[in-house]
């Protein structure tokens, strides 16, 4: 059921990934697009903290539920939208809440109900239901803006948003050992040098893809070739594929054997993204990405699982998956800001290098922590 709920949501969720087509179709530019795309980033990253102690403390299914409600709000909102003002900024705001609550709450749920020995191939398999959506919404995306506008694509997130609140209901939370050590605070687990390394490379490869999921559309409208679908579903389909059949890998033979290749994999996409536009080139491309993508992400959030304390666990899968809203902030406005200056291709190369030096930091300081735990 949880899967399902986050499919529903996810599906509304990407459907805005066509959102900076409607920006630019009201007259914004790159910058202004990038800043609408970082109103949601901030949004959800204020409210962070509160979630991650409020699912510590009350479970995960109350944040999950009152997700659910303010998804539905916030694609109600859209409908306002008619200028480049104020209903922008508070659409995004809400939906950033919204997200907030609902990508972390409900992937610590299934962090709950995994068995640890297939922690990594578990998170994988529920990642799916994430994946999906970005293709469906995308292909659909599409097809709802070619034949009946923008409004009727908010319509379509709306019914969404209400299907996975709905699916939601019957969720109840799984019991966390009662007798693992007491939450120390949300700064604790931010600060925790076990997860630093995880949270530096987390928000280096969140950047770097914020250059494809908030300026693909418009970098499609300037290349005058392909379509966002095209992209998404190569990229959904080599992800989907991937965790299905080789979802079971990292926990065979290790986590970080499998981390770096899958890194190589995404960067060598970003890199073909930049250089051709055509259609074949995004179903290669994007199949690239999604293979990368597909292993980085479960990768790390099976890294967090591990070495978080388990009364700590919602709170550090708040953080993690916040680090995707702060890839976001970061990414919005300063890739906005290189493809005014120097265009969409050197974005492109330039969130491949994002992921470059994102891993060689963390096998950095992963490695001087393991030099300080050797004996003597």
């Amino acid at each position: 059921m949880a899967w399902l709920a986050s499919f529903a949501h996810g599906l509304a969720e990407h459907s805005y990934v066509h959102f900076s087509g409607f920006l630019e179709q009201l007259g914004a530019s790159s910058v202004v697009v990038g800043w609408a795309f970082s109103a949601l980033a901030i949004a959800a990253l204020a409210s962070r903290p509160f979630f991650g102690r409020l699912m510590d403390q009350r479970g995960r299914r109350v944040l999950i539920l009152i997700g659910g409600v303010v998804h539905v709000i916030a694609c109600t909102t859209y409908l306002a939208i008619d200028r480049i003002g104020v209903w922008v900024y508070l659409a995004r705001g809400l939906h950033g809440i919204a997200e907030g609550m609902l990508f972390s709450a409900l992937f610590t749920f299934a962090a709950d109900i995994v068995p640890e020995e297939r922690r990594t191939e578990g998170i994988a398999l529920f990642g799916v239901s994430g994946l999906l959506p970005i293709a469906a919404a995308g292909a659909l995306g599409d097809v709802i803006v070619l034949h009946w506008g923008y409004r009727a694509l908010f319509l379509f997130t709306i019914a969404a948003a209400v299907g996975g609140l709905l699916l939601s209901l019957p969720l109840r939370d799984i019991a966390v050992d009662g007798n693992a050590e007491a939450p120390r605070g949300f700064m604790a687990t931010v600060r925790e040098p076990l997860l630093l390394p995880v949270w530096l490379v987390g928000i280096a490869t969140a950047t770097s893809l914020a250059a494809v999921f908030v300026f693909l559309k418009t970098y499609m409208l300037w290349a005058k070739s392909g379509q966002v679908g095209i992209f998404f579903g190569a990229f959904s389909f080599a992800a989907v594929m991937l965790r299905v059949t080789l979802g079971w890998l990292p926990d065979r033979i290790g986590a970080l054997r499998t981390l770096y290749p899958a890194a190589v994999v995404l960067v060598l996409g970003l890199i073909l993204l930049a250089l051709d536009a055509s259609t074949p080139s995004l179903i290669a491309s994007g199949m690239l990405v999604g293979i990368g993508h597909g292993f980085v992400f479960p990768i790390l959030a099976g890294l967090v699982v591990s070495r978080a304390r388990p009364r700590e666990r919602g709170a550090a899968m708040t953080i993690f998956t916040a680090l995707f809203h702060v890839g976001i902030l970061i990414g919005g406005p300063c890739f906005g800001t290189i493809i005014d200056l120097a265009g969409y291709r050197v974005a492109y190369f330039t969130a491949g290098g994002m992921i470059v030096l994102g891993m060689v930091l963390f096998a950095w300081l992963d490695a001087r922590r393991e030099l300080a735990r050797a004996p003597g």
